[in-house]
């Protein structure tokens, strides 16, 4: 008798094991880490480095799966379309979880619908650039110069709906100033029509443009974080310069398929939040114009709703359309 009661709660134990998503084992294969744009980019980058080191703290290769294209799309479906077991990785970012679906009212996706946060992973500010024979020396200066000559002054972008573009329109937005998008196809066009004087501004992610600023060939004016980038701590906030409205950030994050059990994405949650913390990984993270920023996934669903309420109102006020 007492064998069989000593079985029957072996048995509940291991159906409650199983109920809760977590396996004790878990994980016990390797992993995939979906990026929704090619290989060699700054996602591509970042992911290919945070993989590396997660694999090692969870014990399993993290295979990186570039799906570029249609703007993210492709790999945002892959990742929404996979089984819901903890396997499935996906690096979100401001762009197909924010940028995206403000712009488009036909996605095959919503965000806080169809993904589970898990945890953000890195920050990052832009830098307004300007040609050097621009009269305009610091941010009240720009917006002084673009209130004067409304319309006249234009900003390069990476294309419609890029990152570049809606920071572009968010400063219109909270400085009332009016600036023409020239669209590039990429940010190096744009940058070098901007070093070549072609086009007057950009906000530009600090890598690319942090080199013409040493070299004097762009001046820079502001930063759009909330504090001073560890890679550019010599230009200043836009917030010290009197635009506290202004706090832009480019930003990256782990999700999974909605369905994933919470403890599998609690266990996730943890695992990266060692992967951030573990030693050099701020360096590095600096090196590449980032910021390591870890948060809890509620936190993160927090993020991504206020960033995406922020840029549907910024593209109404705008009348933005990416077809």
């Amino acid at each position: 008798m007492m064998k069989r009661v000593a079985c029957g709660l072996v048995l509940a134990a291991a159906c409650i094991a199983a109920g809760s998503g977590a396996s004790a084992a878990y994980p016990d294969k390797p992993l995939r880490l979906i990026v929704p744009f090619p290989p060699g980019g700054g996602n591509d980058i970042l992911a290919r480095t945070v993989g590396q080191r997660f694999g090692e703290v969870v014990g399993q290769q993290v295979v990186v799966d570039n799906r570029g294209g249609a703007g993210g799309l492709i790999g945002a479906m892959t990742a929404v379309n996979a089984a819901p077991d903890g396997y499935t990785l996906f690096l979100g970012s401001v762009g197909n979880l924010a940028h995206i679906p403000a712009l488009r009212k036909d996605l095959p996706y919503e965000p806080l619908r169809d993904f589970a946060p898990v945890t953000l992973l890195a920050t990052s500010a832009f830098v307004l650039g300007v040609t050097p024979s621009l009269p305009a020396h610091n941010v009240k200066e720009f917006i002084a110069l673009a209130k004067a000559k409304p319309g006249t002054l234009n900003y390069a972008s990476a294309g419609p709906g890029s990152s570049l573009h809606m920071t572009a329109e968010v400063f219109k937005y909270v400085t009332g100033t009016q600036l023409v998008h020239v669209a590039y196809k990429g940010s190096s066009p744009a940058l070098t029509d901007l070093i070549a004087g072609q086009v007057q501004a950009i906000f530009s992610t600090a890598p690319p443009i942090l080199p013409h600023v040493k070299s004097g060939k762009v001046r820079a004016l502001g930063s759009s974080g909330a504090k001073r980038s560890p890679s550019a701590p010599d230009i200043p906030t836009f917030v010290e310069s009197g635009v506290p409205e202004f706090v832009v950030l480019n930003w990256q994050g782990i999700l999974v398929p909605r369905k994933t059990s919470p403890a599998i994405v609690r266990q996730l949650q943890a695992a990266l939040v060692k992967t951030m913390r573990a030693s050099g990984m701020g360096e590095t993270m600096t090196g590449q114009g980032l910021e390591a920023a870890t948060d809890t996934p509620e936190q993160f669903a927090a993020l991504m709703r206020s960033e995406l309420e922020k840029y549907r109102k910024v593209v109404a006020a705008a009348g933005i359309r990416v077809d």
